[in-house]
């Protein structure tokens, strides 16, 4: 049931005329409570930072951490537009705000699609207004705003859990800019537990950390990226510990999806680093191999070619003594002690063959774990990007 299986939520998807034809175009997930909801959000880090997270920002600052409404369009980025995509936003935000009779700092905005073309928001009013009129908590709700929110997705990414006495549901979109500080995502979680906004913004912050901080794609970092939930209270008081898992097994399971999902990918790989001078350190070095387009490619060609990976690790800029290294492809060590070392090459060549590659490589110089989920890159991807899209 995605957004709405937590108590106290609605949503709604459809056409509202930012993309051509009929085609799914804005998403409304809305509180039905009767005071607004506890929310936090993360955003892009990238300085040419989108209208529409300017705007949220401005909202969660000004009602410090609640809102009623997330409004989530696709089509336009609405990032490189000048004030007049600021107005716009606003424009869409203030759209909502009057068809549910709240105020519109009590709503978000989130926006995806091309970057620097300018969104025209005269004229979108009624059927803004139309769709905010329609929402409901059915599955086909939820479903219907998970996939009014894509653009070269496949397919809507939700994610729905119980925890002990709370829920948490989730929709999001992305499938390439997909790099560290989030990725080229839109995220919406909904929880029935009851969070102060303060510490939900603590644990929001803590599970992107550990999700969407640690997957790539192509390297890029969006404009746009947007990570927000909403917390209706309706379950009651939970845990701080366990709603911060249950807030962080949805990210990772949407992380997961949007890798699973990339643009032209046909194999994903979990990239793990141990042995480092510490866990930043492995961290980084499992961010340069997951970021290696000479490793995307070969991961592409199924090709075990781990010297590939050693350069990666020793331009990575942490602790590193070659004699000291070692690389496997599914368990199977390849290369130790910086060398080649004799394996069975059908073995590994099957573990590549596969649909999910697990790559290891051990540095040896310390304590230090960490990892990247990542992706191949091949024609797919160069097929949807060599021209705007």
């Amino acid at each position: 049931m995605s957004v709405v299986s937590p108590e106290g939520f609605a949503a709604a998807g459809g056409h509202v005329g930012i993309k051509a034809g009929s085609q799914p175009d804005c998403a409304i997930v809305a509180c039905t409570t009767d005071a607004p909801a506890a929310a936090a959000a993360v955003f892009t880090t990238n300085l040419a930072a989108a209208a529409p997270v300017c705007v949220s920002r401005a909202h969660l600052a000004a009602t410090g951490g609640r809102a009623r409404a997330v409004v989530v369009t696709s089509g336009n980025a609405n990032a490189a537009t000048g004030r007049s995509g600021a107005a716009g936003a606003a424009a869409l935000c203030d759209a909502v705000a009057s068809a549910c009779s709240v105020a519109p700092d009590e709503v978000l905005v989130a926006q995806t699609g091309l970057i620097g073309v300018p969104f025209d928001f005269a004229g979108l009013a009624p059927a803004v207004r139309s769709l905010c009129a329609g929402v409901g908590s059915t599955d086909a709700h939820g479903d219907a705003a998970a996939r009014a929110i894509l653009t070269t997705d496949s397919g809507p990414k939700t994610y729905a859990g119980a925890y002990g006495g709370f829920r948490v549901g989730a929709m999001a979109k992305g499938a390439a800019m997909l790099a560290p500080n989030l990725a080229t995502m839109l995220a919406v979680l909904t929880t029935d537990a009851e969070c102060a906004p303060g510490l939900l913004s603590m644990l929001l912050r803590d599970a992107v950390a550990t999700t969407f901080n640690r997957i790539d794609v192509d390297g890029a970092t969006s404009t746009n990226d947007t990570v927000v939930v909403l917390a209706s209270g309706l379950a009651g008081p939970a845990s701080p510990e366990l709603l911060g898992l249950a807030l962080t097994e949805a990210c990772a399971s949407l992380a997961r999806q949007m890798v699973e999902d990339a643009e032209g990918a046909t194999r994903t790989a979990a990239v793990s680093v141990q042995g480092a001078a510490n866990d930043h350190q492995a961290h980084t070095a499992a961010r340069a191999v997951a970021s290696s387009l000479l490793v995307k490619c070969s991961l592409n060609g199924a090709d075990p070619y781990w010297g590939r990976v050693v350069a990666e690790l020793g331009a990575s800029g942490v602790a590193f003594d070659l004699e000291k290294v070692s690389v496997r492809y599914g368990g199977i060590a390849v290369c130790v002690g910086g060398e080649g070392v004799g394996h069975d090459a059908a073995a590994v060549a099957a573990h590549l063959a596969g649909r999910h590659v697990e790559l290891t490589c051990d540095l040896g110089v310390g304590p230090g774990q960490g990892s990247v989920l990542c992706c191949d890159l091949g024609p797919g991807y160069l097929d949807e990007n060599r021209t705007t899209s």
